[in-house]
């Protein structure tokens, strides 16, 4: 079938559908224009043409996507749902049905017997998952590789990562290798791969998002969330996902309206926001010239659009060895659930063993006790501000290996310097959003992070969706992706 047949205008090509995203194809499938069975079709051949330089995809479900697609069509798809014939990715963190959960590692591959809430609720809106995306062991690193599944690289430049620990969705997604897709953040793991990818990638609010059937996750660190190419699919993406269930802990305060509304609508009046690039105490980062230049122009432009602009920054105390102990914590615990411990790479084993002789059950619980007040006091900035925006990543996404196969100590430094800005608004449970900035003299993308107070995804997607307008980045596409 040719790309004119298959778009319905004249001159597109398949990269022009596969990037399209899923705001604009599902309205496409609805109207007739396009089937679902043609967009799998579409991205089934793009995932076999491009992921083998890749590797974003632990395994693609090609004869489910199919038989999805058909019964959509036997269905019609004129009153489908807001994804409906969407072609998705689904990170190997969130389970499927009838599919391994592999979490990156050899030691873990559970049979899942049921979708993850998030996912349930993207197939009832009619998006079709396409495949499972690749991650680091357990999620721990920000880079994306491991004994289990291999090296997974960036397609702005393959001798780099696409971050972690949502590397694979990001790659497929920044590849046009689906329209959208699943992601989870424990620590940036949403937003360092935005970061690295050209990509817009929103970590909820605490609570936004469920996480059954697996419960809590890092001590309340983690949730799911979605990486995107715009600001109106990733809010249409949190609008589709969002919701808790029964056994959920935790429940953000109920939207206005959607945020899809929010990300098309400017912020009613000006905003006050505060510009920080202050590392929080212990990290131990050098912001790059293009990093701090990107940071440096949001600032400008959010001036120029009106708002009330200066320089502030969180009292972040030490919420960088708050975050440290729980992760560490996190790890211990999770290890300790796992059968095949042999098999789990080496600076997994580190890790687990730190959280075991340096953060014993007496002082995981003290220093689960300190987040209330923490949170409090990093909190106290937004009572009169509205949004604080910080630099994305510290440098450019570094080398696709990162430091897989590293020792844990010499692992954790190189993440903590690449990253410094994003683990703290994941033990506060605030929303936190990175959006592209342009890009660097090397050619890849920059990014900015914008945070606001509990429950405020509304307003970081409507002051996104601003910036998005002036400085429009979804033309912006690999090279690599347009073969």
């Amino acid at each position: 079938m040719s790309s004119e047949k298959l778009w319905g205008i004249a001159g597109a090509t398949d990269p022009d559908v596969a990037f399209a995203g899923p705001l604009v194809l599902a309205a496409r499938v609805r109207a007739g224009e396009v089937s679902a069975r043609e967009l799998v079709e579409l991205y089934l051949r793009r995932i076999e043409a491009l992921d083998p330089q890749l590797n974003a995809f632990r395994v693609t479900l090609a004869e489910q996507a199919l038989a999805a697609a058909s019964a959509l069509e036997r269905r019609g798809h004129a009153d489908g749902g807001p994804l409906t014939g969407v072609p998705i990715a689904v990170k190997d963190d969130m389970p499927v049905a009838g599919q391994r959960m592999t979490q990156g590692s050899r030691s873990h591959a559970d049979v899942q017997g049921a979708d993850a809430e998030p996912l349930r609720r993207l197939r009832a809106a009619g998006a079709i998952p396409i495949g499972i995306t690749n991650v680091p062991e357990l999620m721990l690193f920000p880079w994306t590789a491991s004994a289990a599944n291999g090296v997974t690289r960036n397609p702005w430049d393959l001798t780099r990562t696409p971050g972690g620990s949502s590397g694979g969705s990001a790659s497929a997604v920044a590849a046009g290798l689906a329209a959208a897709a699943g992601a989870s953040d424990g620590g940036g793991s949403i937003r360092i791969p935005a970061g690295c990818c050209g990509l817009v990638g929103m970590k909820p609010t605490r609570g936004r998002v469920s996480t059954q059937p697996l419960g809590t996750g890092w001590f309340g660190l983690a949730t799911y969330g979605a990486l995107a190419r715009t600001v109106a699919d990733s809010a249409l993406m949190l609008d589709v996902m969002h919701g808790t269930v029964a056994g959920d802990e935790d429940m953000a305060p109920t939207p206005v309206g959607t945020f899809l509304d929010a990300a098309r609508t400017e912020p009613a009046g000006p905003l006050r926001i505060a510009l920080s690039r202050k590392l929080p105490a212990g990290a131990i980062a050098r912001l790059s010239a293009d990093q701090r230049l990107a940071w440096e122009s949001t600032g400008r432009l959010l001036c120029e659009l009106g708002h009330e602009v200066e320089e502030r920054d969180p009292d972040y105390g030490l919420v960088t060895l708050e975050f440290i102990q729980t992760y560490f914590r996190a790890v211990y615990e999770t290890v300790g659930e796992m059968q095949e411990r042999s098999l789990l790479e080496r600076s997994t084993r580190q890790i687990a063993g730190l959280g075991r002789r340096l953060v014993p059950v007496r002082r995981r619980d003290s220093v689960l006790a300190k987040r209330v007040g923490t949170t409090a006091r990093i909190s106290s900035l937004f009572d009169s501000v509205d949004v604080l925006v910080t630099p994305g990543l510290a440098s450019a996404p570094i080398a696709a290996e990162g430091g897989y196969g590293k020792s844990a100590v010499v692992a954790l430094d190189k993440a903590a310097r690449f990253m410094p800005w994003f683990p703290v608004w994941n033990l506060t449970g605030q929303p936190a959003i990175s959006i592209p900035a342009g890009f660097g003299a090397d050619g890849l993308p920059l990014s900015v992070q914008l945070v606001g107070r509990h429950g405020s995804e509304e307003l970081l997607y409507s002051l996104a969706g601003q910036i998005e307008a002036q400085r429009p980045w979804a033309h912006a596409r690999p090279a690599l992706a347009d073969r």
